[in-house]
């Protein structure tokens, strides 16, 4: 079984495909590996182990033609944000107002996945309402960074970024709207990625229309990723902006990468964030060691000098469109940041609206055009190391102070207001040993190219082969 949890999940799904082991044993694995680890990290604080063996049992059970499919994980336990209903697993959305909920029907990317043979093990932490870039809440705790575990994991994808990055399971799903797939990634040392709006359907929601969220696979590195979107895209009845898998699986283009021609990089998005030395120095000695090894890769930007004020306005928008009935109805028993960004919403005009939307339009037509010259941006993922858990958000960093708890991963939430596809790719650690990640952003709709190039790109950094990694306790 300690064989089993270190097999990369493209290779664990080669194995299940053709018999060499069974989901049950790829369960067992799980639940055993959790059980030795989850102590220290809080990272899967539900579990579904009668479900999850059932349902291995069910995939033993019935003949199916689907092993060469595209997609098909043929048994493979992956974790679920909580933030997706899951059915008969609790689901609390990391808040006590839904501590004991337990739904009768799964979402549409659950399904989807379980339709692709994924076997859920459990459900992953996350900040109540996935708000926050810290993974912590009142209904479960803390979730601990297993590189040192007096820091946090990122958020709000943080529980699933340590469940992949120690083992206990092969692939995760995440969220982002801001930077929930890449902070957890980036200070995890795994992959996640932010795919399209629309790539992979979301349903129900109480905003089917919203653009700035979406969910996307979270693994150790790059092909396992590949094989989860695999897996999760698609077309989807119930969701308005989801389209149609394309007819050449993103596995593909990992399998067979493409060296881009021509890379631009921004250290800090010119001038727009701070970035804190020991990330500038990491990402530094990254993209020369690209460099060095033929990469084209130029200082450039696209401009976003606006991105601030559309995503500020937009962001509000989603929140009141979102959750205000709940926040209101429930004042006193949610977070007080959930409770501020409410108001905050709720202060913003129609005109506002539309002129962060039109505002909106004006850079994705900046970007799209930027991406008619380069095939990637790369930056930072994000502009701090991980930070004692304690600190539940970045308010400084070299002078420059944040005016709201948000701001600190303007970097990675600048990206969000494009629309493209980005992704945490783990480049270095800093001094201390903490994990350094680059955001490597993709033409419109470029996961295909995107997935290729970073593949060139993990092979020279050679970092996924410390995974997994068992908790380091409490470093000094």
């Amino acid at each position: 079984m300690t064989d089993l949890i270190q097999l990369p999940a493209t290779k664990a799904v080669d194995m299940l495909r053709q018999g060499e082991v069974s989901p049950t044993e790829m369960v067992e694995a799980s639940l055993r590996r959790i059980e030795e680890t989850d102590g220290n990290l809080n990272a899967l604080p539900t579990l579904s182990a009668e479900r999850a063996l059932d349902h291995a049992r069910r995939i033993e059970s019935t003949k199916t033609n689907t092993k060469d499919q595209a997609g098909w994980l043929g048994g493979l336990p992956i974790a679920i944000k909580d933030l997706n209903d899951v059915a008969g697993v609790r689901t609390t959305y990391g808040s006590p107002l839904f501590k004991d909920n337990i739904p009768d029907k799964s979402d549409v990317m659950v399904d989807t996945l379980e339709g692709n043979g994924a076997i859920v093990i459990g459900k992953s932490n996350t900040p109540e309402f996935g708000h926050g870039a810290n993974t912590f809440n009142e209904v479960f705790g803390e979730t601990l960074n297993p590189w040192n575990t007096a820091m946090t994991s990122g958020g709000s994808s943080g529980g699933s970024a340590v469940s992949v990055a120690t083992g206990q399971t092969w692939l995760a799903t995440g969220s982002d709207l801001g930077c929930s797939l890449r902070t957890p990634a980036a200070f995890c040392s795994i992959v996640g990625l932010r795919p399209t709006p629309g790539r992979v359907a979301r349903a129900p929601t109480r905003l089917p229309y919203d653009n700035l969220w979406v969910q996307g696979p979270m693994a150790r590195n790059v092909g396992d990723v590949a094989l989860m979107l695999d897996a999760m895209v698609g077309e989807h009845p119930e969701d308005p902006i989801s389209f149609a898998r394309p007819t050449t699986p993103f596995i593909n283009a990992v399998n067979n990468p493409v060296k881009p021609l021509r890379i631009a990089y921004s250290p800090d998005l010119n001038g727009l964030v701070p970035v804190a030395r020991d990330i500038a120095e990491t990402c530094k000695a990254a993209i020369d060691q690209l460099s060095d090894i033929g990469f084209s890769i130029e200082e450039a930007c696209p401009d976003l000098s606006d991105v601030r004020e559309i995503f500020h306005v937009l962001r509000a928008n989603q929140f009141v469109g979102d959750l205000a009935e709940i926040i209101d109805a429930n004042r006193g028993q949610v977070r007080p940041e959930v409770v501020w960004n409410l108001d905050q919403g709720s202060k913003r005009t129609a005109g506002e609206l539309a002129s962060a939307e039109r505002a909106r339009g004006r850079l994705y037509s900046r970007a799209a055009k930027f991406f008619q010259t380069y095939d990637l941006l790369i930056t930072p993922a994000t502009i701090v190391a991980p930070f004692d858990v304690k600190i539940r958000a970045i308010n400084e960093v070299d002078g420059h102070t944040f005016e709201n708890y948000f701001d600190w991963y303007m970097i990675a939430y600048a990206i969000t207001a494009t629309s493209l596809p980005a992704m945490s790719l783990p480049c270095g650690f800093t001094d201390r040993g903490l994990p350094v990640g680059l955001q490597v952003v993709g033409p419109p709709r470029g996961e295909a190219p995107l997935l290729g190039a970073a593949r060139l790109m993990e092979d020279a950094f050679s970092i996924v082969k410390q995974l997994p990694i068992d908790p380091r306790l409490n470093i000094d």
